[in-house]
């Protein structure tokens, strides 16, 4: 049974959770949601899409039944092709309605493996062997886009997969450029022996009105999904998505966050668990219209300059954003008709309270900010869409999840909860809590477990429940700038540096320093047409942030690192300050060596790599560089 109505206070939770959970997830499988959607609606559009990013776009649409065959087809294929019990399937894709339907049909064949096309070979080819994918889904050789050639690179380097399956987006593109791009398509170099298909000759061999297999055993806590976390840098971790974890997703944020029949604008990508549970799967449940706007995204051509228009052509009446979306979107004048739009949800990271006034004061539209991580199926809190929305704050716990701020000793023991207001590590228990990482190593200190034998997830986030049961995200425990000793918020700098009218976004790190540590220092990328220089940033920043706080230096990038998501990307500001650092400090020490590239160790952290010639000697750089707490090597 779904809720009453969508939460408005906490008396609204507490009603919710007067049912056991059991009694309104009755959906044994994530199939259940694309086979019930179906029989209610058939007819229904479930999943539009659009090549490019205009208003006069062609679109392409995908009832609710044609859903359903769709995704029937591929979990028969998959299941034929040995993806089966603990074998996964791997999707190497953009966002495509193939994408969609293969998200649905991994979790019923098996277990779904999605993975960011934007990663290096090496780490694609890493997740595939951890994930012991047997089936990969990829793009066909393509122009614009090197899908093709990172999946035959990372094939080489997992023979596990034993067949591929390519989807070929020609079957979007309308004439002259569907009579050209045949003949400039990209050639590529396949050097693997996994077994290649094409996805419609293949799907056509395989029943579309029936599962031609056992559902896999195990019920709510199998496991049907690998979402990795990482990768970027590092070694990536799959984190384990049950069944009953993904459903409960659909249910909380459908039920308690949207309506009925809703049409959902989606430009996050469907390999990270926002975009695939929180509008794939809710979508099925709500009886909506998912719209997938572009393969990529909030980055495909034209999404950011049209997209008011597209929320006018669609009539979209919610869409999923992140705070380096909203910030572009900000530069954008409102041209279109969007009062269908109720709200967006916006996460993944925190949003400057100076980003939000102006984004809702500039459009008139509505912002709930939520909090969640991949490792809780995602979604964990969210501001009441029908009460009191507190600006900076993530809102209230989903029914029947808990959330807690803890303070936790450096060996990963609970010592207690935090009262109101106190800061400390948040941490999270609930349906939606995920097993663990599949790699049994690294799931040291992921759990916390209270005196009454709970096990709570560690989230890695600082923050605070307020006396109202508000949540407040302060920072990420191992983003914090330590100036010796003292502890200072990145958020603080971020957050008063948004308020200046021509930031766009900006990103706190804490830059070497031999005396300190670390000193602050902070990135900012403008809004389009606007300058400003470090010393007028600066001085705007005097009286605004604690003066331990002040950056010893804010650099002007054309644009900030972005992670797939839209988070800022902090490794890559880190490699800037350490190598802008030391290359200063080996000039005044008169060495002509210098800093080639920083690279991340999965035990030391960044090292920064030294050039070396045979007037450099160990000793000479050790003595320069030897007082930074960033460790050195020399380039080979």
């Amino acid at each position: 049974m779904p809720w009453e109505r969508r939460i408005a206070t906490q008396e609204d939770i507490r009603a919710i959770e007067q049912t056991p959970l059991d009694d309104r997830i009755t959906e044994s499988s994530t199939f259940d949601l694309v086979d019930n959607a179906a029989k209610r609606d058939p007819k229904g559009i479930a999943v539009s899409f659009q090549l490019k990013g205009t208003p006069k776009s062609k679109t392409y649409d995908w009832t609710f039944e044609r859903f359903r065959e769709e995704v029937t087809r591929a979990a028969n294929l998959f299941h034929s092709l040995g993806a089966r019990d603990k074998s996964s399937v791997a999707l190497l894709l953009p966002n495509l309605p193939e994408t969609l339907a293969g998200l649905f049909a991994g979790q019923t064949s098996s277990i779904v493996n999605p993975i960011n096309p934007l990663l290096e070979p090496e780490q694609i080819a890493s997740i595939l062997r951890d994930a012991d994918a047997k089936v990969l889904v990829t793009l066909k050789a393509f122009p614009k886009t090197d899908i093709a050639e990172r999946a035959a690179e990372a094939l080489a380097l997992a023979p596990g997969v034993e067949t591929v399956i390519e989807v070929d987006m020609l079957r979007y593109v309308t004439p002259p450029l569907s009579w050209i791009i045949p003949l400039i398509r990209p050639k590529v170099q396949a050097t693997h022996k996994a077994k290649v298909l094409d996805w419609d000759k293949a799907m056509a061999g395989h029943p579309g009105d029936r599962l031609a297999f056992d559902m896999p055993t195990g019920g709510l806590d199998r496991v049907a999904a690998y979402f990795h976390t990482g990768g970027t840098t590092g070694d990536p971790k799959l984190a384990q998505h049950t069944v009953g974890g993904i459903l409960y997703q659909a249910h909380a944020v459908n039920d308690g966050v949207f309506g009925t029949k809703d049409t959902i604008l989606c430009c996050l990508p469907l390999f990270h668990c926002f975009g695939a549970y929180v509008m794939g799967s809710a979508a099925s449940l709500n009886g909506g219209r998912l719209v997938l706007m572009t393969p990529a995204g909030f980055r495909g051509e034209g999404v950011i300059d049209n997209f008011w228009k597209l929320v006018e052509k669609y009539k979209v009446n919610f869409f999923m954003s992140v705070p380096t979306a909203l910030a572009a979107l900000n530069q954008k004048e409102v041209d279109a008709d969007v009062s269908t739009l109720n709200y967006s949800v916006c996460g993944s990271a925190p949003l400057p309270v100076e980003l939000f006034k102006q984004f809702e004061s500039k459009t008139g539209i509505r912002i709930l900010e939520g909090f969640g991580q991949t490792e809780a199926t995602v979604v964990c809190s969210v501001n009441p869409p029908d009460g009191e929305r507190k600006v900076g704050s993530v809102g209230f716990s989903l029914p029947y999840t808990q959330l807690a701020a803890m303070v936790i000793d450096g060996d990963g023991k609970l010592q207690r909860l935090c009262e109101p207001d106190e800061i400390g590590e948040l941490c999270i228990a609930g349906p939606h809590v995920f097993p663990g990482y599949k790699e049994a190593d690294k799931n040291r200190n992921v759990f916390v477990t209270d005196d009454a034998g709970e096990k709570w997830l560690r989230s890695g986030d600082l923050g605070r429940r307020d006396a109202d049961d508000y949540f407040w995200i302060t920072g990420r425990a191992k983003d914090l700038i330590i100036r010796g000793g003292h502890n200072i918020d990145p958020a603080e700098i971020e957050e008063a540096l948004a308020g200046h009218e021509a930031v766009a976004m900006a990103g706190a790190i804490g830059q070497p320093d031999a005396h300190s540590g670390e000193l602050p220092c902070a990135y900012v990328e403008l809004v389009a047409g606007a300058s400003a220089t470090q010393d007028e940033l600066l001085k705007f920043l005097e009286g605004k942030v604690e003066r331990a706080a002040m950056p010893k230096q804010i650099e002007v990038l054309d644009e900030l690192p972005k992670t797939a998501v839209g988070k800022v990307f902090k490794p890559d500001l880190r490699r800037l300050a350490i190598t802008r650092i030391y290359d200063k400090a080996l000039e005044d020490a008169g060495i002509s060596s210098k800093v080639v590239e920083v690279r991340e160790d999965k035990k030391r952290g960044l090292i920064a790599r030294i050039s070396k010639d045979e007037k450099t000697k160990q000793e000479d750089v050790d003595a320069v560089l030897g007082g930074f707490t960033r460790p050195w090597e020399w380039a080979d």
